[in-house]
């Protein structure tokens, strides 16, 4: 009989025998192209994450009737902008009504289209000044949608009305074939009109960017038109002197002037009607 003999456990095994286990049939295993985006995808899936929970935050803010200012901006820092635009609106009222006087005297004494078109829109300028005045006046609604959306509403319709008014002006002109006098006069108000209304256009636009104010922005859209009609008064006054035979281009700049105008109006009551409705529920700074 021959004793059989348990294997050793504790053998070495042969190397010969040994299979790699990254190795099959004589070659590698590949890696795994999925473990290999693995990081890549992982920070897409973040940013992703981070922008969904930013837009969630604005929906959320937006859905309590305020605006995106009020996750920007500390609470002392909104009422120093508030106090800022409270002042340029109230120095914009009286610079305008002082340009409004004498460009409607310019368009009385040099029967100029423009420099009509000029004064109304100065006169819409206080008006927008005005109502800026009203959305700030009170400090805890400083983020308030809601008031912020019925100013501009109150805005679009201003506008609509002396964008009308510009353009009948201005029509009657054409087809009357009103000639514009020039004189130094004429040059004066244009040209200190036209840098006033820039530079308080540029003051709006800056705080409305800060505030996310629609009213202020509107209200420095408004200026920035001002001062493009006080230029324009100057280059189609300076044009008539050399050319009589382009007597139209004072009446075709009010005429172009008042269909922007009624553009922006229309387009501000469009986009601003519907969130009034929508955010009429939400009036706790009362």
């Amino acid at each position: 009989m021959t004793d059989s003999t348990p294997p050793d456990s504790t053998a070495v095994p042969d190397p010969a025998v040994v299979v790699d286990p990254q190795v099959v049939n004589g070659q590698c295993e590949q890696a795994d192209p999925q473990q290999e985006q693995q990081e890549p995808s992982a920070e897409s899936q973040a940013e992703g994450f981070k922008m969904d929970q930013e837009m969630k935050i604005t929906d959320s803010i937006e859905d309590r009737g305020l605006l995106e200012s009020s996750m920007r901006l500390k609470p002392h820092e909104a009422q120093s902008y508030r106090k800022k635009a409270l002042w340029v609106s109230w120095v914009s009222i009286v610079v305008t009504i002082v340009l409004a006087i004498a460009a409607f005297t310019v368009s009385i004494m040099r029967h100029s289209a423009s420099a009509f078109g000029f004064a109304f829109d100065a006169t819409l300028d206080v008006l927008s000044s005005v109502i800026v005045l009203w959305r700030y006046s009170n400090a805890a609604a400083v983020h308030s949608a809601h008031r912020e959306y019925i100013a501009c509403v109150i805005l679009g319709v201003i506008f609509i009305l002396s964008s009308l008014c510009i353009l009948g002006k201005a029509i009657h002109d054409l087809a009357t074939k009103l000639l514009p006098e020039v004189d130094d006069f004429l040059f004066s108000v244009s040209i200190v009109s036209g840098l006033v209304c820039i530079i308080l256009a540029v003051v709006k636009f800056m705080l409305g960017k800060v505030l996310t104010s629609r009213a202020l922005i509107t209200d420095g859209f408004n200026s920035l038109v001002g001062g493009i009609m006080g230029f324009s008064i100057l280059i189609s006054a300076e044009v008539f002197k050399h050319e009589p035979k382009v007597w139209y281009l004072d009446g075709t700049i009010g005429v172009l002037i008042g269909l922007i105008i009624l553009a922006y109006g229309v387009k501000l009551l469009l986009d601003m009607v519907p969130r009034v409705r929508q955010t009429r529920n939400y009036e706790r700074f009362e």
